[in-house]
């Protein structure tokens, strides 16, 4: 998920929960092989007017203005911001170009429950990226949402909708721009528009029975449409999920927690998704948790629904693809077992973290060309396996400094072939420094390394026309990507009172160009200044 897409600023997020492995029992479909949970502050936590603006290299800008308050039970936040960039390929070129807005209000009741309504809008007037075929993209959004919601200890229920509405531009990379066009079912590459609606409904409700069994049960509805000329009409899916889950305390160092999901969906059979942790807590400092879990991921509405045209033309003759969806897809399915150790020293100031998992994936939907006139999306053969693990340490020496070190570890195998294929590195190493000191200066120091990998990109378009000698064989992109190291640093001080504070940050400090995807732009090093002021 691009990060600058998100409706609200850096400045607005709390913390960010990272849940790693299929979690569809609680999450339904959107949970196939994890979750990020971001969550934003509290209104009473925001109390005044925040601005921010950061500027830099690459014409990068980056400003956020944010009032919150409260008046009696009520608590309000609101935020207005603007970012863009230029491209790392061509420093003249905008990349990225976006305003948002946002807006929240939470309503506290006596009781101990809340009610709250937030809405936002970002819109962005370019927004450049690689589709990682042949195509760059410049799809230029406009993403609105609302949600409405009451809360407490034990239950909740939520509504919302979010809109996106897209218009794309096709951009053939320069070495097949003179052979081929992609565009919608009428042919044309430029400002395809795509319209998608979603409602959402969800409520849960838990409860203990005595002191061994906690029950939580919940239910989900969510109705999805899409619309365009690259699309066949409008087409919608509805999904409805219902689930239940126990958390039995077998001993006083045992915990079972078992769930499982019941889903349906418009376009496939229903799904029955379970989970299964076995926890055992010999020691309150120390956890060992063992677990299993399924998961499905149905097909997109535009996997079912696409009507798409590719034009090639080769020596003055020109063939028509027809892409469209398929309405006969499965889902693709998850089986994965995690084992995790977590452990607690010297009086909670240090934290090491040991994982280990196995995931296996089938049943991979993937676009596939039947012929050279027609294409669809498949359910292909083969299947993909994933084993890996993970060691990571978090540090407290002292009051005003923390750090952390974390590497991970994925063999991939897999009888998949083409496109359909997973990639990724087999090694990342990541480690960090935090310092914060009471003059009001304040270091940030993060390094990550990243190992060479292979992603499967359809090179045979580039192959085809380099065999018969219309473009070199050199612009037949290769699959492998080097390993690369970043090295990101940030000094600030604060002052008037902690109320004001002045920043450098450098992206890539070390200038280590890289890609970190085969058709990806090569990434150089970034310099910005901020400033921060708290009213």
């Amino acid at each position: 998920m691009p990060w600058k897409t998100l409706p609200v600023s850096f400045l607005e997020i709390k913390q960010i929960e990272v849940l790693k492995g299929p979690a569809s029992v609680i999450y339904g479909f959107n949970a196939f092989d994890g979750v990020i949970n971001i969550i934003t502050k509290d209104p009473r936590d925001m109390k005044g007017t925040t601005l921010q603006a950061g500027a830099g290299e690459y014409g990068t800008v980056r400003t956020a203005a944010i009032h919150g308050g409260k008046a009696g039970d009520v608590g309000y936040r609101l935020s207005i911001g603007h970012d863009q960039q230029q491209q790392w390929r061509d420093r003249n070129a905008l990349a990225f170009r976006a305003d948002r807005f946002n807006g929240q209000m939470n309503y506290l009741f006596n009781s101990g429950g809340m009610v709250r309504v937030e809405g936002g809008v970002i819109d962005a007037n370019r927004a450049d990226f690689s589709s990682g075929d042949f195509l760059r993209l410049n799809s230029p959004y406009t993403l609105s949402y609302t949600r409405v919601a009451y809360e407490r200890d034990d239950f909740f229920v939520r509504a919302s909708w979010s809109q996106n509405n897209v218009s794309n531009s096709n951009e053939t990379v320069p070495a097949l721009a003179p052979f081929v066009v992609s565009g919608d079912k009428n042919g044309n590459p430029f400002n395809i528009p795509f319209l998608t609606n979603s409602y959402d409904l969800v409520s849960q409700y838990s409860h203990a029975i005595g002191s061994t069994h906690r029950v939580t049960l919940g239910a989900n509805y969510r109705h999805n449409t899409l619309s365009g000329t690259a699309v066949s009409g409008l087409s919608q899916e509805n999904r409805f999920g219902v689930y239940l889950q126990d958390e039995w305390r077998l001993l006083q160092t045992l915990t079972l927690t078992a769930g499982i999901r019941m889903d349906t969906h418009s376009e496939i059979d229903p799904t029955y998704s379970p989970r299964v942790a076995l926890i055992y807590a010999p020691h309150p400092n120390h956890t060992f948790r063992l677990s299993g879990s399924v998961a499905y991921k149905p097909p997109t509405l535009v996997e079912t629904n696409a009507d798409l045209r590719t034009t090639t033309t080769i020596f003055g003759f020109s063939t028509t693809n027809v892409g469209q969806g398929s309405h006969t897809l499965k889902p693709e399915r998850i089986t994965s077992y995690e084992a995790e150790y977590q452990g607690w020293f010297l009086d909670h100031r240090a934290r090491v973290r040991l994982t280990v998992f196995d995931n296996h994936i089938a049943d991979i939907i993937e676009a596939v060309g039947l012929s050279p006139t027609f294409g669809t999306w498949m359910n292909v053969p083969g299947v993909a396996d994933i084993h890996g693990a993970e060691a990571g340490l978090e540090f407290l020496p002292a009051s005003w400094l923390k750090g952390y070190v974390n590497y991970s570890y994925q063999s991939i195998s897999q009888s998949v072939t083409g496109a359909a294929r997973r990639g990724g590195p087999r090694s990342t190493v990541n480690g960090g420094l935090r310092a914060n000191w009471d003059n009001g200066l304040n270091a940030d120091a993060a390094v990550h390394y990243v190992g060479g990998a292979s992603y499967p990109i359809r090179t045979e378009i580039y192959s085809t026309f380099s065999t018969i000698g219309l473009i070199p064989s050199s612009a037949i992109p290769s699959e492998r990507v080097d390993s690369y190291t970043l090295l990101n640093l940030r000094g600030g001080y604060r002052f008037w009172n902690q109320r004001a504070e002045v920043a450098i940050s450098a992206y890539n400090s070390l200038n280590d160009r890289h890609r970190e995807h085969p058709l990806g732009d090569t990434i150089g090093s970034r310099v910005m200044g901020w400033f921060t002021l708290t009213l």
